[in-house]
């Protein structure tokens, strides 16, 4: 996250920013003609469409299924409405020799041009795919509108009736196949009738019965042994439809026999590299799915495959089986490469926090196959700096701090009462983390040891996805606290701080939480919850400890959190086509502090603003409700809260090379759920926080290097709720770049 310094411009209207890019795409679009480079005699291709023109039968259709089938696109526009890929390009001249010429091609997008012969293939192609999807009578046309050069074109579909199955019958010539399958039928598993005739219905049960089958040992069945036979004489909109299930045959000129049953015989692992496979066996044995003396299963070998995906030793596995002559016995050959034991990884990162630069550096020491059971032991060794300015009265004004982590992971569940069976079924995984964080700035010095226990695990599928923290324990310890910090705002009197002084005393956090994840192409939801202080509180009170002079228990002298917290996400990606997608994003938590505590810990507390939040605002700049900063020294604290709010419309497009770029709409805020009154006007009021959600607006651009994304967005203020007149609560209608503006930069997309 960055933040630009705003002392070192001149003041620049927002207007005055808007008017600049308009005129330049303005200029773009009229420096040439968008047919320039469109042969004499041809049309360029400005949009097309398909629409269902059919008003009863077909009324269910959906035209927009065909979208896909179109073979000819218009050019691409950023954000769906500028045409700047084609200006770009038309921009070049007729002499490939010129770099300059090579170079605007490259970046732009030649015209698509009209081709008649695309649009009938087009037809053609719609017309069948409206016969996969049931409708048999449909019939797709297309009509052209030119206009100069430039033509539209509009394809019109008539679905006609859809049909559905009548009947449905199975012949199944092999008899132990007949009776596999007659028990399934029971339980309502099948085609039925009154389904759609579909392609998709039928080939989902050709798919099915194959995966059921190979699931059950038949080693060497697939959908090609099943075909349709369809019959609609005599009816209207229906069919009867048989199923055939032919017996096995090797090739065309090959006697028909039954399907095979095969049984995995002997089960045998072997290095790909050429040397002996560096894990112990019996780690091998317990991530292999595949039994001796059991039927082939394909979900068996997948899982398989699955487990030793999972494996952090494992670089690559292959399954082979191999055919005993003459039987029905399979031999099972598990071939393994194996990654380098020990990685060392150097990683430089540049900060800047509220206009203070510095820059930090991490060295990782990997280590994946530590006890030869694919356990991964991780030491990271992290030092930043960062020169602080603008503070007053302290004699350090440097930021310096180190940190210390390391992490054990185990590629199983290593808890008492887990059977080995738990960790066959589901990809599991334990962690083991201990860190030291050392702090040291011009007001305090801060330590924070970590020690925690954590389980992963993951669904078959990969979408589903949890962490369970059995226990983490932070203890923080404030070893030193500057005299001019302690005189001016821990113990003056007249402005003590209540929030301000809690987060900077000893403090134990023991906390148990769960956090899940569900990931689509299409959307992500995410979801979090933990409780910090019940083990502790409830041991305090068992044993009747007594209470320090604040009325909280202790753990060594020292007041331990108690809290609870809860945290939902979730994001929604629609895409107008390939190159622009609208992402939606909401988010939401809450977090109580209760019992031995009556102030949230700093580090579980909320803000707002910044690269993934209201990108109008700094980080931590933003609420609580319209709570305004009064000081810059302690407002990273007063501007926390104890919930959030966020709400994100985000508009991707791609521009060229490696370049995408952003439009942006946030919406939100924090609040605190108590009313503390060195937080004026941040406590949550279910009639005034609608009035209270700050909004932001702006522009981003994105190198997207495929395994990692640097994002640079500009964001603008426009509702700002904490403001002393009009004019400063709404910045939309007077914004002005010095006062409203916020740049970040960061790694990877907001959400």
């Amino acid at each position: 996250m960055g933040i630009i310094n705003k002392t070192n411009y001149k003041i620049l209207t927002f207007r005055h920013l808007c008017t600049v890019v308009l005129v330049g795409l303005v200029a773009i679009n009229l420096s040439c003609s968008s047919t320039k480079c469109v042969p004499e005699g041809q049309y360029l291709l400005k949009g097309n469409s398909v629409v269902n023109v059919e008003a009863q039968d077909g009324k269910g259709f959906k035209a927009s299924q065909l979208v896909p089938y179109m073979r000819q696109n218009p050019n691409s526009r950023w954000f769906s409405v500028l045409n700047i890929p084609l200006y770009i390009y038309n921009l070049s001249g007729s002499d490939s020799t010129k770099w300059s010429n090579r170079m605007l091609r490259r970046l732009g997008e030649a015209p698509v041009v009209y081709d008649s012969l695309e649009m009938r293939k087009t037809c053609l192609e719609m017309q069948n795919a409206m016969h996969s999807f049931g409708y048999f009578d449909a019939s797709v046309t297309s009509e052209t509108k030119n206009k100069g050069r430039k033509c539209v074109v509009e394809y019109k579909v008539w679905p006609g009736r859809k049909y559905k199955i009548d009947s449905v019958r199975y012949d199944i010539e092999d008899d132990s196949i007949r009776v596999l399958l007659d028990e399934r039928m029971h339980r309502r598993w099948g085609l039925k009738r009154g389904m759609d005739f579909s392609s998709a219905n039928l080939d989902a049960e050709r798919k099915r019965i194959s995966q059921t089958l190979n699931d059950l040992g038949y080693y060497k069945f697939n959908k090609d042994f099943i075909h349709y036979e369809a019959d609609s004489t005599g009816k209207q909109g229906s069919v009867d439809v048989v199923l055939h299930l032919m017996k096995y045959r090797a090739s065309n000129n090959s006697q028909e026999t039954n399907h095979k049953k095969y049984i995995v015989s002997d089960i045998s692992y072997r290095s790909n590299d050429g040397t002996t496979i560096p894990i112990r066996p019996r780690v091998l044995e317990n991530n292999t799915s595949i039994k001796k003396g059991k039927p082939f299963s394909s979900a068996d070998l997948q899982k398989t495959y699955n487990n030793f995906s999972q494996l952090q030793a494992v670089r690559f596995t292959s399954i082979r089986f191999d055919e005993r002559p003459d039987t029905s016995l399979l031999d099972c050959n598990v071939f393994v490469s194996t990654r380098k034991p020990n990685t060392i990884s150097f990683q430089p990162e540049g900060t800047n926090t509220a206009g203070d630069f510095g820059a930090a550096a991490s060295l990782t020491f990997t280590n994946n196959n530590i006890f030869r059971g694919s356990e991964q032991l991780s030491i990271q060794l992290r030092g930043a700096y960062e020169a602080i300015t603008g503070l007053e009265g302290y004699q350090n004004k440097n930021y310096n701090e180190y940190n210390v982590e390391t992490k054990l992971s185990f590629p199983r569940i290593i808890a008492p009462f887990v059977s080995g069976r738990l960790n066959k079924i589901a990809s599991m995984r334990s962690e083991l983390l201990v860190s030291y964080n050392l702090q040291n700035r011009p007001e305090f010095h801060r330590r924070v040891f970590t020690s925690a226990w954590r389980y992963y695990w993951k669904s078959t599928n990969g979408r589903y996805s949890y962490r369970f923290d059995f226990m983490d324990l932070n203890y923080v310890h404030m070893p030193w606290i500057s005299a001019t910090f302690k005189k001016e705002y821990l113990d003056d009197v007249s402005n003590r701080n209540s929030i301000l002084r809690y987060n900077y005393e000893d403090l134990f956090i023991l906390k148990t939480g769960l956090n899940f994840a569900y990931t689509k192409s299409s959307h992500a939801v995410r979801a979090n919850f933990e409780l910090g202080g019940n083990l502790l509180n409830g041991i305090s009170r068992v044993l009747n400890l007594k209470k320090n002079a604040d009325g909280q228990y202790t753990l060594f002298n020292i007041a331990y959190a108690q809290y609870v917290k809860g945290d939902f996400d979730f994001t929604q990606l629609v895409e107008f086509d390939s190159k622009n997608t609208l992402a939606l994003h909401f988010g939401m938590g809450i977090a109580y502090p209760y019992g031995n505590s009556n102030i949230l810990p700093f580090e579980k507390r909320y803000f707002s603003g910044g690269a993934n939040s209201v990108r109008g605002w700094n980080v931590r700049e933003l609420g609580p409700g319209k709570f305004k900063g009064t000081d810059g020294r302690i407002d990273f604290i007063n501007q926390t809260g104890d919930m959030k709010l966020d709400l994100n419309m985000e508009l991707r497009t791609y521009l060229f090379w490696k370049f995408n770029g952003a439009l942006f709409v946030d919406a939100g805020n924090i609040w605190t759920l108590k009313n503390y009154k060195d937080q004026p006007g941040g406590q949550f009021k279910i009639d005034e926080f609608y009035k209270q959600i700050a909004v932001a607006y702006g522009l981003g651009i994105r190198l997207n290097f495929d395994y990692f994304v640097m994002r640079f967005d500009l964001g603008m203020k426009a509702i700002n709720p904490a403001y002393y007149n009009k004019r400063d609560h709404f910045p939309i209608a007077n914004p002005r770049f010095g006062r409203d503006s916020s740049f970040h930069f960061a790694v990877g997309l907001p959400f």
